[in-house]
């Protein structure tokens, strides 16, 4: 069985091109090894052999798109970092991730493969339950994530206003980069050979790896992974960019909340729930 449309599934041997790419990204931003590169190399191989043999098509050349933006990720540490320097450093590398797979499939493949799709049409009273759903969950949950793990210290200890407000901002502004990295461009280029459960299991990968270098450790993945799983899940239902933006940057708004409280919890005494921790 070949691929025929977004969503079908290839033969099994396809699944293992695609595996090997999100392993690398578990090597490479998880475990921190350079061996990461490895399976990035044989799994985008893996994936042109898969296309030559007829069971897939275009699967290699949208895994090395994968690869490449991954790779352009590893150059720097997704330690935080507010500085200017920090701030050029992450601007330059997590841009590059979805502007060089979108530039190479709309100019250079022109199959416009990847999309931002803000639009997508009105909201139903299930999606506005769903954020309501999202902001108790985070302000139940994320307190005591951070504040008992001590993940917290993975970000700095603010104090000035500018420097808060660059927390704030660099907390968005990479919640918004995952979702037009992670969802509309590892998720979607995964869609067109895998069915949606397959897909958003490899890209979940991806993300959770990326989540923990970021800082979200020591049993952070058991929150990171339904997130992520759930956020690609939302995508493929609602079709609708801006929604899931929306569901994220809420969540991140309790993550600096949280942040800020954990590192002065008598300025920002708005967590009783976790008083003590």
């Amino acid at each position: 069985m070949t691929i025929a449309a977004a969503g079908t599934t290839t033969r099994p041997i396809a699944i293992v091109p695609a595996a090997l790419v999100t392993l690398g990204a578990v090597l490479l931003f998880w475990v921190l090894s350079d061996w990461g590169y490895l399976p990035l190399v044989v799994g985008v191989i893996g994936g042109i052999l898969t296309d030559r043999a007829g069971a897939s098509r275009r699967l290699g050349q949208d895994l090395a798109l994968i690869a490449i933006a991954l790779t352009w990720i590893s150059t720097i540490s997704l330690h935080a970092d507010l500085s200017d320097a920090g701030i050029l450093r992450f601007t330059i590398a997590l841009g590059g991730a979805v502007l060089i797979p979108y530039a190479v499939t709309r100019w250079g493949f022109k199959d416009h493969a990847i999309r931002f799709p803000w639009a997508g049409g009105r909201w139903t009273r299930r999606m506005w339950t769903y954020l309501v759903v999202v902001i108790f969950l985070a302000y139940l949950i994320l307190p005591f994530y951070f504040l008992t793990s001590g993940v917290y210290r993975n970000w700095p200890a603010v104090e000035e206003w500018d420097m808060i407000a660059r927390l704030f901002m660099g907390v968005n502004a990479v919640g918004l980069w995952d979702e037009l990295f992670f969802i509309c461009t590892v998720y979607t280029l995964l869609l067109r050979h895998f069915r949606p459960w397959l897909a958003n299991l490899l890209q979940a990968g991806i993300f959770v790896s990326f989540l923990w270098e970021l800082g979200y450790q020591s049993w952070g993945p058991l929150l990171t992974i339904p997130f992520a799983l759930v956020q690609g899940a939302i995508f493929s239902w609602t079709k609708n960019l801006f929604y899931v933006v929306a569901v994220h940057l809420l969540f991140d708004a309790v993550v600096f909340l949280v942040i800020v409280h954990a590192h002065h919890p008598a300025e920002l005494p708005i967590f009783p729930l976790v008083h003590g921790f």
